[in-house]
């Protein structure tokens, strides 16, 4: 299993401001919001802990697509 505890550098979908984050495992696979300190938009980010291969996969996203 990867580390419980990791830091990784993303880049706002909405304005490309980097921001610093900490990524806890101990919960698992995990699908949630954090706000942009620099626009205030919300980042949906959705992690997926691959323990087979020992990755953390983060995807990040604006969550403002349309399905049609």
């Amino acid at each position: 299993m990867p580390q419980d505890v990791s830091r990784k550098t993303i880049e706002c979908p909405h304005c490309a401001h980097h921001l610093h984050i900490t990524i806890d495992t101990t919960q698992g696979d995990q699908n949630y919001y954090e706000s942009c300190p620099a626009c205030c938009n919300d980042i949906h980010m959705n992690m997926h802990i691959d323990d087979y291969n020992q990755k953390i996969q983060l995807m990040v996203d604006a969550d403002d697509e349309l399905v049609y």
